[in-house]
């Protein structure tokens, strides 16, 4: 008697909960993945140059430092300037010492003057020589400005934000003007990849593109996948080959030139595509229900990859449907 009651409640319970849904498969457009390799590149490779030709005493800098514009990287100093500084100072007080002198015997010609004592072209010599000697302080003074520029030109100034490249020198090396001291790589990252030349013209930019973690790890494994989008491609096709580059966030902590692999559209394909949850699992098998004139009954399918489709979850039907067909689901 329990049994039987525990049966109605059960067909109650189904009559209830209405029939269930059945809806089409659907044959939508699906993107062409192809895996290729990605480098990371900058945006940016900006040498630091020497200004002036020395000896580098100071390197604050070394392989893989982060500097900001302006930072002092390295100081080159020339031994030469110095001497050159204490000449051009030993310079100007000999004709300081000069020009007191001159002052003193134009005042004393000026006072003779007026009582008639000197010729007026005496006065006007003295004022003269005053005049020369005053100039020559001047410019001996605008040429130890000069030496006081090129002194702080040995300060080698980072030119841009970013991470620095190679330093192919060391404390203590000789460097000439223009010499580069170190490469800065700045205006942030992106990838460029490579493809085959049959690929060029399924690339366009917006293109989304999926990245794959550090150590060129498979899509279909647990690591982490970043997205990006195609932000430029390269209207040259070089050696059978078309690049392009790649906008992709948070490739800060990536070495520049390291490779990483990407999947990238490069043609669509039709596929019949049903929700998730009509896919049912039993003793390793995938079975659909399908509902025909007959009947309902389950078909033995085989599924690909899944997606997000039209706000559900849906998943590739490889084999087992037609297009068409109607598919069972709660």
């Amino acid at each position: 008697m329990k049994h039987i009651v525990a049966l109605s409640g059960a067909i109650a319970l189904l009559c209830l909960a209405g029939p269930l849904a059945a809806l089409s498969a659907n044959v939508t457009d699906r993107p062409d993945l192809k895996a290729v390799f990605a480098q990371v590149e900058s945006r940016d490779v900006v040498p630091a140059r020497a200004r002036i030709g020395g000896t580098i005493v100071s390197l604050t800098v070394e392989e893989g430092s982060a500097v900001k514009a302006g930072d002092v990287m390295a100081v080159v100093v020339d031994d030469k300037l110095a001497l050159q500084l204490a000449a051009v100072d030993a310079r100007i007080q000999a004709l300081q010492a000069e020009l007191g002198n001159a002052t003193t015997e134009l005042a004393r010609a000026t006072k003779l003057l007026q009582g008639g004592v000197v010729a007026k072209t005496r006065v006007d010599q003295l004022q003269t020589q005053v005049d020369v000697l005053t100039n020559q302080i001047a410019a001996s003074r605008a040429d130890r400005a000069v030496l006081e520029q090129q002194q702080s030109e040995g300060e080698v100034i980072a030119p841009a934000p970013g991470r620095v490249l190679s330093v192919p020198l060391t404390k203590g090396s000789v460097v000439m003007p223009g010499e580069t001291v170190a490469r800065i790589a700045g205006g942030g990252y992106f990838l460029r990849l490579s493809l085959p030349e049959r690929h060029a013209a399924h690339i366009k930019v917006g293109d989304s593109v999926i990245v794959g973690s550090r150590g060129m790890t498979s899509l279909e494994g647990t690591d982490p996948v970043g997205t990006g989008k195609v932000v430029k491609v390269y209207p040259e096709i070089d050696g059978g080959r078309v690049l392009a580059d790649v906008e992709v966030e948070g490739l800060g902590d990536f070495f520049v030139g390291e490779r990483t692999r990407v999947w990238i559209p490069v043609a669509s394909r039709k596929v019949i595509t049903v929700p998730e949850a009509a896919v049912v699992n039993r003793y390793g098998i995938d079975y659909v229900r399908v509902a025909s004139a007959t009947g309902e009954v389950d078909v033995p399918v085989i599924i690909g990859a899944s997606f997000e489709e039209n706000g559900q979850r849906s998943v590739e039907i490889l084999s087992g449907l037609a297009p068409g067909d109607k598919v069972v689901q709660p």
